[in-house]
């Protein structure tokens, strides 16, 4: 059986990865443990890397069409990994999940129109809302004993609203780790139609997904939900092939895949990079040891954070069920968010996600990748604990810990 190496020290900073870009750890931040941007610090799998080095020794990089084997390896992943079967002629091709987003949103509601979203969520889900002049309806996760919930209430009175016209779906959840279940995606999905509420749901980390948790993708719970849906996926998570892969949309609804493929058109939304489609020919059709061995690795990583958090009064652990992204709550250690930050900065050497980043739900949080060497969040969590009990006297102004 294939081995793979994710002790591997692999220098970052020789590439201008946005992870340990100045833009992101900021003046003097060279030496911080960099664990804010939603990407690994592992090499793509072997498959991927040697797929590339072969598109490269071709040396012709004129216009290509699609590989005809990229859709059926696609579907079959699909198929065989979660249960979920596609029809090559409902997938559209995107540069990337966000910009699916964008054309949905834009095309599928107008300008003032709501747009429901679960907070905290993706950041980045609130610039594309406001972007496009649409207006940001707050349908917050409720936090219960540890485990973040949808609620369902909150949605069905947002939802009879006919000013709002979307729901933006994050499956699994980014950043509180929740892996929705398929009762879970069903009564959201019967609320949102009965309403006639899209679901524009983003799956990117759907591949990742922690022991007895399943990934449901929204529309393969039948018929009368993927209708209603508009998926947007891509390996960019799964295979830590972020900069050189590009997405994809499932649409079902004919005539709402019509109106995509034109906007795509209208916008020269199809164009094709030849690296982006052998690197996830090859993800898809032989990646699949590679991210299984992925997943016991961020497992292990995941049980480190569980042994050094728990003793610790001041932070809790928010479970993760999937992606490779931790949730943890400093609300305790009575900090305020600017503080927290610079805390966690300069007395653990943490550059991570600031949770209201998030939305205010996410004020006294921070989002902790954990997609790294496994001695390297080992020291970063032994910083934490040495520091932690005396982060109630730090100031950001100049009150340290004595």
């Amino acid at each position: 059986m294939e081995t793979f190496d994710f002790d591997e020290e692999v220098n970052r900073r020789a590439v201008p990865a946005l992870k340990t870009h100045p833009m992101v750890l900021g003046q003097g931040g060279e030496h911080l443990f960099a664990a804010g941007v939603a990407d690994m610090d592992f090499k793509a799998p072997p498959v991927v890397l040697q797929a590339m080095q072969q598109r490269l020794d071709h040396g012709v990089f004129g216009y290509e069409a699609v590989p005809e084997a990229l859709f059926p390896a696609l579907t079959d992943w699909l198929k065989t990994r979660h249960g979920w079967q596609v029809d090559t002629q409902h997938i559209l091709r995107a540069p990337n999940v966000l910009n699916s987003l964008a054309i949905a949103v834009s095309l599928f509601s107008g300008p003032g129109e709501g747009v429901i979203v679960q907070p905290p969520v993706f950041f980045d889900f609130y610039d594309i809302l406001r972007e496009n002049d649409r207006e940001i309806v707050r349908n917050p996760l409720v936090l219960q004993d540890g485990r973040y919930e949808m609620d369902f209430a909150g949605l069905e009175r947002l939802a009879a609203d006919p000013a709002n016209r979307i729901l933006l779906l994050c499956n699994p959840h980014n950043p509180v780790g929740r892996v929705w279940s398929p009762q879970e995606l069903r009564r959201m999905g019967q609320i949102c139609a009965r309403h006639d509420v899209l679901v524009v749901s983003d799956e990117i980390h759907g591949d990742i997904t922690f022991s007895g948790h399943r990934y449901t993708p929204f529309a393969a719970l039948g018929e009368e939900f993927a209708g209603n849906a508009i998926t947007c996926i891509s390996p960019a998570k799964s295979f830590n092939i972020a900069s050189c892969c590009s997405a994809f949309t499932i649409v079902s609804n004919a005539e709402r895949r019509q109106t995509f493929q034109a906007e795509n058109s209208r916008l020269t939304v199809n164009k094709n990079n030849a690296f982006a489609s052998v690197a996830m020919l090859a993800a898809y059709a032989r990646g699949g040891p590679w991210l299984d061995a992925v997943l016991t690795c961020l497992e292990k990583n995941l049980a480190l954070v569980r042994r050094y958090i728990a003793p610790l009064a001041e932070v809790e652990l928010i479970e993760p069920e999937g992606t490779f992204l931790v949730w943890l709550d400093f609300r305790k250690t009575g900090l305020t968010p600017d503080d927290l930050i610079a805390f966690l900065r300069r007395k653990a050497g943490w550059a991570v996600t600031r949770g209201q980043a998030f939305g205010p739900e996410g004020e006294g949080f921070v989002r902790l990748n954990i997609a790294c060497r496994h001695a390297v969040l080992e020291q970063a969590l032994q910083r934490l604990v040495q520091n932690v009990s005396h982060a109630k006297h730090f100031s950001a102004k100049g009150l340290k810990s004595q």
